[in-house]
């Protein structure tokens, strides 16, 4: 396949190699062979070897633009039931902490997980899959956390697998068993630890089923020591990690996160200058996530400055869940980190491409240059910036995923 006539923003690093940028090829050409991108260049300097029709089949794209594909690198697509009462509780002035204290927030949805089977469970997580690869998505991390007992857990996890058999995208798991202390556990977290989350780990890596392993480290949730018990048998396991971390509160989870490597830490939004400098340190990626920014009417903003300052690399993702951030739209998640985090349209687009492959340790993604993958996004806009500029649009022309045009515009 060749793609020409078309607007390329390939995502490069600057001349400089400090940041990433749009790197905009304006009258550009991709080939594409074997799943891979083969050569990108300019329309009018096509190497002859890729201009045989018969290996090549030419697609004029009539000046729109690609991009990579798009990747959420955050989320809690799988799970059941949903959470529209607390919406409710919310708006008439309960708090996240209130609301969890008083056997809501994430306990509340784990008896309708652990009453779905793993069918269920990859049933109802479609839809919200299919909202995402509308947009140009093309590989999504998916979170357990909503079982907190073991075959529960593990059925997130294979239900999250089974995605890849069913739609035409890329998923990464995540065990996520340290999210919040199960009802039969009440006051006893460190049991629950013990016990349950990472007897469930060692299973489920065990299965094949873990490519991160999570934590919440909050006031409500868990401490840094119970967090770092569980890091310590991921590392034992080989398994990277990444933290929900200084979301609601500073308790010492983006130092701990850091210390070990972690893929990216999460919500962010109490870390401080001396985290982002561990964070840096430790190339770890800051994953902002403006929908429970949102959803929970927050004003603690991540520190922006702080992070740019430091070199720190920034993902956004929709960390679509069903209480604190039912966002399913890629593209609303970019206009909101633009509009309330400041980051630019570039830095938002950076975020949900490059950078937020690197938050899940891929290095084959998230950029338009030959050797990637052929994950694509074609979009019907003439600047890369529209993307993040539109509210409620979605501008997607085709979906190329491992070179084959899923919405078959190009064909």
């Amino acid at each position: 396949m060749l793609l020409g006539n078309a607007k390329i923003a390939t995502i490069d690093k600057t001349s400089d190699g400090d940041r990433f940028s749009y790197c905009m090829r304006n009258n550009g050409a991709v080939a594409i062979q074997d799943e891979k991108i083969v050569w990108v260049g300019d329309a009018d300097a096509i190497p002859s070897q890729y201009e045989d029709p018969a290996k090549f089949p030419y697609h004029d794209l009539e000046g729109r633009l690609i991009t990579p594909g798009l990747i959420d690198c955050h989320t809690h697509v799988v799970h059941g039931g949903n959470r529209a009462v607390e919406f409710e509780m919310r708006l008439e002035g309960a708090g996240y902490e209130e609301i969890a204290r008083a056997g809501g927030g994430i306990v509340s949805t784990v008896t309708a997980t652990r009453e779905a089977d793993v069918d269920q469970l990859l049933k109802s997580a479609l839809p919200r899959v299919d909202a995402l690869l509308a947009e140009g998505v093309c590989v999504i991390e998916v979170k357990s956390g909503y079982g907190l007992d073991r075959e529960t857990e593990l059925n997130m996890l294979r239900a999250a697998r089974k995605i890849e058999e069913v739609r035409a995208v890329r998923i990464k798991t995540t065990f996520l068993g340290a999210h919040a202390t199960p009802a039969e556990f009440k006051g006893e977290p460190d049991r629950y630890i013990d016990e349950v989350c990472i007897p469930t780990l060692r299973a489920a890596h065990a299965e094949g089923l873990v490519d991160a392993v999570d934590g919440f480290c909050e006031g409500i949730a868990f401490n840094t020591d119970q967090i770092a018990r569980v890091f310590a048998v991921a590392r034992a396991l080989g398994i990277p990690v990444k933290l929900h971390a200084e979301q609601l509160s500073n308790i010492g989870g983006t130092k701990l996160a850091a210390n070990y490597g972690a893929l990216s830490i999460d919500h962010v939004e109490y870390a401080n200058e001396d985290d982002a400098k561990a964070m840096a340190a430790s190339g770890s990626v800051a994953v902002l996530l403006p929908g429970a920014f949102y959803t929970l009417h927050e004003t603690q903003l991540p520190p922006i400055a702080a992070f740019r300052k430091h070199g720190v690399p920034m993902a956004v993702a929709t960390d679509c869940n069903p209480g604190t951030s039912p966002l399913m739209s890629i593209l609303l998640t970019m206009n909101m980190s633009c509009t309330f985090f400041r980051l630019t349209p570039e830095e938002a687009l950076c975020g949900a491409t490059v950078q937020a492959a690197r938050a899940l340790g891929l290095d084959d993604t998230g950029q338009v240059k030959a050797g990637m993958r052929a994950d694509l996004a074609i979009w019907d806009v003439t600047h890369p910036a529209e993307l993040s500029y539109r509210i409620g649009f979605n501008p997607l022309f085709d979906r190329i995923f491992g070179g084959v045009s899923v919405e078959k515009s190009v064909s």
